[in-house]
């Protein structure tokens, strides 16, 4: 008995040294094996936000004078003066020139000598109708007498000299019909000398040249001297004397794209950039053709500027921005994170930083974020980017992306 237990002791103490060993051996391999796992990847992720979404469209165009007009003279003649030159700002109804017309002058004298001949007729028209009533009322006082007389007494008065004086008192009537019809005519012919004379007259106003409205002389192209043709003359090649532009305010032409188009309104107040002077000012969307192109399938469109200082020139090209979307305090993220085709998923991260996929309900979308409607809340953190390489239920280490403003939440790093 005493040699069993002598046996058993030894035993004992070899086999709780073998389980000793095997066991530190063990705990050595598992902490190996976890030391050897690969660490989390880096996911770059952005935070949902309210923010204001908002679409825009940059156009160029070229700025045109409001109004652009070759002067001309409606009558044939020969600059005499020329009062203003390439530069000069003019007022509405300025003269900017007057022409030499001889003919003209001369016409115009001839009218109004016609004018004093025809009331010259009429006076003359008026005294013969006063001598015919005269010779009328003596004839007629005449016949009556005669006539009282032979019914009082028949036979007292031959009938031959009643009827002689009947006779003087109907062609001394027929007398003061002819002079009446004679101050008539003679009237007649006075209106049309004088609207003769008017019409000339109107020609005669139209040798001074007139500024048509406010604004600045950019080409001459006459000089004293220089004989002008009508402008009405479809016959001629008639040369305009000055060009004059209205820069007070300036029409901005721009193409706009068909894909726009639905969502110009009249009225619109618009931004407007000038690069050559590096000056921003308002426009107002104030005509457009409301036809397409059909080669460049584009709209034209014309934005008013106003240019009180005058700064802006014709020909300068500047930049308007369109704002086609504006919409504020709602739930964005950017349009990277947004995935899938008929229905839309996001990647987000749980408190853990694991991968999770969540359906959503996307609303209006810019170039660069999408508005969520349904299906994430403020604040989640969504995958931005390269989704393919997660999978789900994978643990992360989140890199958050700068949000649209260029900050991050509070108590994260980038």
């Amino acid at each position: 008995m005493a040699l069993r237990s002598k046996f058993v002791l030894p035993g004992t103490a070899a086999l709780a040294f073998m389980l000793a060993v095997s066991s530190r051996f063990l705990l050595h391999r598992a902490s190996a094996n976890q030391s050897n796992d690969p660490p989390p990847r880096l996911a770059p992720v952005a935070l949902v936000q309210r923010t204001t979404l908002e679409d825009s469209v940059t156009l160029s165009g070229e700025f045109r004078p409001f109004q652009l007009v070759d002067v001309h003279a409606k009558v044939a003649g020969f600059i005499r003066d020329i009062y203003v030159d390439v530069g000069d700002q003019v007022r509405t109804g300025q003269v900017l020139s007057i022409l030499e017309v001889p003919e003209l002058s001369a016409q115009v004298m001839g009218a109004k000598a016609d004018i004093r001949r025809h009331q010259d007729a009429i006076q003359r028209a008026q005294s013969e109708i006063a001598r015919s009533n005269s010779a009328y009322t003596a004839y007629h006082a005449a016949y009556t007498r005669l006539k009282q007389a032979s019914q009082a007494r028949p036979g007292l008065i031959a009938e031959q000299e009643l009827d002689d004086s009947l006779a003087k008192d109907k062609e001394a009537e027929a007398q003061v019909e002819s002079a009446r019809a004679s101050l008539a005519e003679a009237q007649s012919q006075l209106v049309a000398a004088q609207a003769n004379l008017d019409r000339l007259s109107a020609m005669e106003d139209y040798s001074h040249i007139m500024a048509p409205f406010a604004g600045v002389v950019t080409k001459r192209y006459a000089d004293t001297g220089a004989l002008i043709q009508a402008g009405t003359a479809s016959n001629t090649q008639s040369m305009p004397v000055v060009q004059l532009a209205e820069w007070s305010k300036l029409r901005l032409v721009v193409p706009v794209p068909e894909s726009v188009v639905p969502l110009l309104r009249l009225g619109t107040i618009v931004g407007v950039h000038v690069p050559s002077l590096n000056r921003d000012f308002d426009g107002k969307i104030s005509r457009f053709a409301d036809a397409l192109n059909d080669e460049t399938r584009t709209m034209h469109t014309e934005i008013d500027v106003e240019n009180p200082d005058e700064s802006l020139k014709a020909g300068m090209y500047a930049e308007v921005t369109l704002t086609l979307l504006q919409k504020k305090n709602v739930l964005t993220v950017p349009l990277e994170a947004v995935q899938g085709g008929d229905q839309h998923y996001v990647l987000v991260l749980d408190r853990q930083n694991r991968v999770a996929k969540r359906e959503i309900e996307v609303g209006e979308q810019t170039s660069t974020r999408a508005e969520i409607l349904h299906g994430l809340a403020e604040n989640e953190r969504v995958i931005s980017a390269d989704q393919s390489r997660y999978q789900i239920g994978e643990l992360v280490k989140p890199r958050l992306e700068p949000d649209p403003t260029g900050e991050n939440a509070p108590g994260e790093k980038k």
